[in-house]
């Protein structure tokens, strides 16, 4: 019965539009009232789960994408895409692809990536003569390949989740070949959806051109190489190398690119400090309610369930797939991940899978669902940026959608596109 409680209270606040956070810390303190236990268990455990130390690696990461995006970084890296990728057909949405990959690895996150990237991209791409619903389609799913690649701040919190038992720098590293993949396929759809619409393709700038662009946003590309570098050389942790790359981006928006005035620095430091209270609140709530589901033996009663519904490892992925592209359509990603960790990690341990290979089917499936609404936060963003409604995005999204489901299947089924990279650090 407590389950039900549990589970009861959270799906009928979320129903009602009740903000996520809230939702999972009033059904843990109604399930932990119910079963007669003093109500400071539940801040106890929030209090636990935002008290871990790899945690503040999390807003430093956003701080630093912060500082970057309005140092002047995203600029140099669309210009640097433009002209590599621009002379393609419907080019700008090449280019759009390709700066959402590098800027994704400089912040970490998709909401950023769609907000930074899509902010200069969009407008653009409308005077170019390029349909607003193609613009922010392209932009808002190219940004999911920020989740994947390094320093992906998600790769962080499901390390947390799985308590500290996998390395972050494993996590790093298993997502780029994915996240890579996952670009060349939204590329390759831009491109078809661009030529039967009838898009044009910009003039090649030269290669003196190319290379002046290049050496511009070298001191922004550095930023990239340095995280993963540090992490997977153990030169130093993820929390420290967040530490590093936030005095870095003040050094080179200062002193390099000399773009980032008080008013930005002050602006991007409230901006890192609101979004840093948003997400470590919902942590710590959804560990209160993680804790619940593993005092009340959730896990293991899933393990048997899918026991019952098939032995097969190629059957119990598919089945958590959908259950997992179902959840993202309305439960954002931060707690997606914190509630389904302690459920699937068991599980898919018990039937021989690789808990770094499920993190990264784990974070595709959640970044997936950023694109969905009733809760798709990238998607409400880049609509917002290009001023359309969500309805007008949706009906031409599903191309893209499409290839990213696709591309999750490959990761599902492929084992190696996730393996194949940190087996070589080993």
């Amino acid at each position: 019965m407590e389950v039900w409680v549990l589970f009861g209270v959270f799906t009928l606040l979320l129903l009602i539009g009740t903000p996520v956070a809230f939702c999972l810390g009033i059904a843990s303190t109604a399930t932990v009232l119910y079963m007669g236990l003093p109500p400071v268990v539940v801040f106890q455990q929030v209090n636990s789960g935002m008290n871990a130390f790899a945690m503040m690696a999390i807003p430093f990461f956003i701080y630093a994408g912060d500082l970057m995006m309005r140092g002047g970084i995203a600029d140099r890296l669309i210009r640097l895409a433009a002209g590599f990728v621009g002379h393609l057909r419907g080019g700008l949405g090449q280019v759009n692809v390709v700066a959402s990959t590098l800027f994704g690895g400089i912040s970490g996150s998709a909401i950023a990536d769609a907000s930074a990237i899509g902010g200069i991209m969009i407008p653009q791409m409308e005077k170019r003569g390029y349909a607003k619903d193609y613009s922010v389609n392209v932009t808002v799913n190219a940004a999911i390949i920020a989740l994947l690649i390094p320093p992906s701040h998600n790769m962080i919190i499901y390390s947390i989740a799985a308590g500290g038992t996998i390395s972050v720098a494993d996590l790093f590293t298993a997502g780029i070949v994915p996240g890579f993949l996952l670009a060349a396929a939204l590329m390759i759809t831009a491109y078809v959806v661009a030529v039967r619409r009838g898009y044009p393709a910009d003039p090649f700038p030269g290669f003196r051109l190319l290379g002046y662009f290049f050496v511009s946003a070298v001191p922004g590309i550095l930023l990239i190489f340095i995280i993963f570098g540090g992490v997977r050389s153990g030169v130093f942790t993820a929390t420290e190398s967040s530490c590093i790359a936030v005095v870095y981006a003040v050094l080179v928006t200062l002193f390099v690119y000399r773009e980032l005035d008080w008013q930005g620095f002050v602006e991007a430091t409230l901006g890192a400090v609101r979004t840093t209270a948003m997400v470590l609140l919902v942590i710590g709530t959804a560990s209160a309610f993680g804790w619940l589901m593993a005092f009340l033996q959730v896990p293991q009663a899933t393990i048997a369930l899918m026991k019952t519904v098939s032995d097969n490892p190629i059957v119990v992925l598919l089945l958590i797939n959908v259950i997992l592209l179902v959840l993202g359509t309305f439960m954002d990603m931060a707690p997606m991940i914190i509630i389904c960790t302690p459920i699937f990690l068991p599980v898919i341990k018990a039937f021989g899978i690789d808990p770094v290979h499920f993190g990264v089917i784990l974070i595709l499936n959640a970044g997936i669902g950023l694109n969905t609404p009733p809760v798709g936060s990238v998607l409400f963003v880049g609509c917002a940026v290009g001023k359309i409604t969500i309805g007008e995005a949706m009906k031409t999204i599903w191309p893209f959608l499409g290839v990213s489901v696709l591309v999750l299947l490959l990761v599902t089924y492929i084992p190696g596109l996730s393996l194949w990279l940190p087996a070589l650090f080993r």
